[in-house]
Parts: C-alpha cells; sequence; structure tokens
C-alpha cells in the first residue's frame, strides 16, 4: 500500500503534540502528512507551562529562538492560601531550572506555540498538511495503512499516528470507547491584560492559590502583558468537557466567593471567562496495533493539575520520530515508542490526579492547619520528589527501544458519521 522507498507517515490532527511530531520526522527526513478536520487553523486556549522536559524537546528542533521572543520565562512558582494571601515558596525557575535540568521553565501562550511549530512544519514541507479532511476509517495490513476520508479520498502510509485529542476517533477505533467519569471539577479560564491588575499583582511569578474544594493557578504571559488565569473549583451541576463554553464574571465569582481580594480582582478583569468540566480517565494499557499509534491527548488524557498535558504530548512527537528512525520495522519502532513511553505518562496521569487532592484539601479550611499542612505537602524534599523525576527527563536522549517484532492486526473501519 504505502511508498517503499521513503516512508510516510500519516498524522491525524495538527494540535500540539501532532505538530510536534510532524516537525521532528520531517527533520529526519521523512514524509509526513498532516490530516486535520478544521479549515482553518487557529489554535484555541490560552497559556500552556513548558518545563525542561518540554523545552529540551523544542530545542531539539531548533525552536529557541523563535520561542524566546514570545515566552514569559519566571524567576519561580509559589503557592498561596485561598483566605488570607498567606505565601510559600513552591520552587525556584529561571537560573535554577535551567542549572538543575539543563533547560529553563517558560509560559507561553497555547496560539503562539501552535504558529511557531507551524511555521516550522510548513517552512520543512509547504504541503503537508492537508485541511477540512475527516476520516471515515482506515485500513491496514503487513505492508502499510490508509486513511479513509469523507470525500473518498484514500491516503496510503507506512503508518497512521492517531493526535486527533482525547476525544480520539483513532483511538475509539482502536479500542472501543474510553470511559470517562467527571470529576466533580470546573475548571475557569481567561486572560487578562496586566495593565488591568494592580501593582502587586503583576509580578513575574507562577502562582498556585490552594484551599478547601478550589484551586486557583496564574502566571503571566506575553513578555508579562497578559496574566493567565484557571480557576478550578469542585462543582456537579456543569459536565461539558470543552474549552469553547463561555460563563459569566458573576458566575466564576461566586464559585469563588470568600476567597481573597486578590483572587476576586483576577477574576473581575477577565476578558471573556470560559468554563470547562474536567473529566478523568485511566491510562490506557495499549496504544498501538499494528502500523497505528496514538500521541497525547488520544492516548493519556490528563488533569490538568501537574501542568504537564502539553509536555507529554510534545515528547511523545519527538520520541516516537526517533523509535521510527532507529527502526526499520515501522511495527516495532512503534511498539518500542510505546513501551518508552506508557509507563511516564501513565505515572503523570496519576500524579496529577493526587495533586487535585493535595490542592483542595479539607485542611487548607483555616490559616493554622493550612500552615502546618503546606509546611508538610510542600516542603523541599517533598516537592523534589514530586517534580525532579519529571523535569530532569530529556526525550531527545532517553533510551529507546528495543525493537521487539510485531504483526498488524488485519483492517479497522472508523464509523463514517462524523469526523476527527
Amino acid at each position: 500500500m504505502a511508498n517503499t522507498t521513503r516512508p510516510r507517515i500519516l498524522i491525524a490532527g495538527a494540535g500540539i503534540g501532532g505538530l510536534t511530531a510532524a516537525l521532528a520526522l520531517l527533520r529526519r527526513g521523512f514524509s509526513v502528512s498532516v490530516i486535520e478536520q478544521a479549515r482553518e487553523l487557529a489554535e484555541i486556549g490560552a497559556g500552556v507551562q513548558i518545563s525542561a522536559n518540554g523545552a529540551h524537546a523544542l530545542f531539539s528542533l531548533g525552536l529557541e529562538p523563535a520561542l524566546r521572543e514570545v515566552w514569559c520565562e519566571p524567576a519561580g512558582k509559589e503557592i498561596r492560601l485561598w483566605s488570607t494571601g498567606e505565601t510559600w515558596k513552591l520552587f525556584d525557575l529561571g537560573a535554577v531550572s535551567r542549572e538543575r535540568y539543563g533547560a529553563p521553565y517558560f509560559m507561553i501562550h497555547r496560539a503562539d506555540l501552535h504558529r511557531i511549530l507551524l511555521d516550522a512544519v510548513k517552512a520543512a514541507a509547504p504541503d503537508a498538511i492537508t485541511l477540512g479532511a475527516r476520516a471515515t476509517g482506515f485500513e491496514q495490513d503487513g505492508s502499510g495503512v490508509v486513511l479513509l476520508c469523507e470525500s473518498g479520498r484514500r491516503m496510503p502510509g507506512d503508518a497512521l499516528i492517531g493526535a486527533d485529542g482525547v476525544h480520539s476517533r483513532i483511538r475509539s477505533a482502536l479500542f472501543g470507547e474510553m470511559p470517562a467519569r467527571f470529576t466533580g471539577l470546573l475548571a475557569w479560564r481567561g486572560l487578562i491584560p496586566m495593565k488591568r491588575l494592580p501593582e502587586r499583582l503583576r509580578r513575574q511569578v507562577g502562582t498556585n492559590w490552594v484551599g478547601p474544594g478550589g484551586h486557583v493557578v496564574h502566571y503571566p504571559l506575553r513578555g508579562g502583558t497578559l496574566m493567565n488565569f484557571v480557576g478550578t473549583t469542585e462543582r456537579d451541576d456543569w459536565q461539558v468537557e470543552s474549552w469553547t463554553e463561555r460563563g459569566t464574571t458573576d458566575e466564576a465569582l461566586h464559585d469563588f466567593r470568600g476567597w481573597h481580594e486578590d483572587v476576586q480582582t483576577l477574576i473581575g478583569n477577565i476578558e471573556t471567562p470560559f468554563k470547562w468540566a474536567l473529566l478523568g480517565r485511566e491510562p490506557l494499557d495499549r496504544w498501538t496495533i499494528g502500523r497505528v499509534t496514538l500521541l497525547g491527548d488520544a492516548a493519556h488524557p490528563t488533569l490538568p493539575m501537574m501542568a504537564q498535558g502539553a509536555n507529554m504530548s510534545i515528547e511523545d512527537g519527538v520520541v516516537l520520530a526517533r523509535c521510527i528512525e532507529a527502526c526499520d520495522d515501522m511495527p516495532a519502532a512503534l511498539r518500542a515508542y510505546e513501551a518508552a513511553r506508557r509507563e511516564r505518562t501513565s505515572r503523570l496521569v496519576r500524579a496529577a490526579n493526587d495533586n487535585a487532592s493535595r490542592f483542595h484539601n479539607p485542611a487548607l479550611g483555616n490559616a493554622e492547619g493550612a500552615a502546618q499542612y503546606v509546611d508538610t505537602e510542600w516542603q523541599e524534599a517533598k516537592v523534589k520528589q514530586r517534580y525532579d523525576w519529571v523535569f530532569e527527563y530529556d526525550p531527545a536522549r532517553v533510551p529507546i527501544g528495543p525493537w521487539t517484532p510485531a504483526t498488524p492486526r488485519g483492517s479497522v473501519t472508523m464509523p463514517s458519521a462524523g469526523g476527527m
């Protein structure tokens, strides 16, 4: 089915993970086709945190100069108590991250990161991305895989990567629907022009407010001209898992009534508040069948409590490309990629689940109990135990292999209704 002289990799989805994989493969000389259902690429969302592990991956693709133009590199991260505003240092960043982990920790607008990846992919292969393409199924055998499009087009390749997000149709075709459970948490997000905020809230640090039943994260973007806000609260009356559902300022303020005036000030100055329900999913035991595998949220959707969702997708893309480059047998390369990534990503998903209960612990209800709880849970040794293994990881250098044989399993056809 596929080109026998130059491997062609099909990637379903042109988000951050799909574009990272595409760029990493293009840098290694592979032919890449990215298939995206949207007719126009306009990445939604607000801020993302890129820790040293993600920075290593992006820098290995030659993106550091472009990233520097738009990122915000904070001096550190801190914990604040929901009621009194009492502050504890979580960990230092800036020069400390570079010294300890070999790369910076930075904050960046998701749209800026997406644009940088998109520009790099287009520069490497102007025709690599196909927009407005809806998948109806795929077939595979021992020689290749074919993606079937709604238009009737058949796109042949040597491998298919499902990078089509938390509601992945590629994943559903491989393994059926992935059960999701509502966590009882609702998240508010929004952007705030920094000039609207009082001086005390313009500091170039990442801040995590913790309290019983909720937490708030905010950090600067775009050279300190914007503040990114995410506030998570326990509510059971909203279960829509979407980043584009608008809420109201009054509703968000009501969810954080009684919180410190700084939190109220932040919420009151959000330009457009959005709300989405947080759904939890257990890590998959398997991502790969034959010449088809998964990447990013399609493989390991996670709660945002470790700030590692984007980093995991970026890591996936670089490790995947390294595995495909290192092994002539495509199914074996995809299995090696899964083996290299599955344990780490599962551990990160579970760590995020643990942080949800840590950030919302009832012990945070009063100042005296909160001080004792924070001193215990965020002492330096525990912080290092929770985060060092995350930040020390370098996707461009982590060992890959071994190359165990893999046998494709027939063909799989996705339902014709809908699209990726």
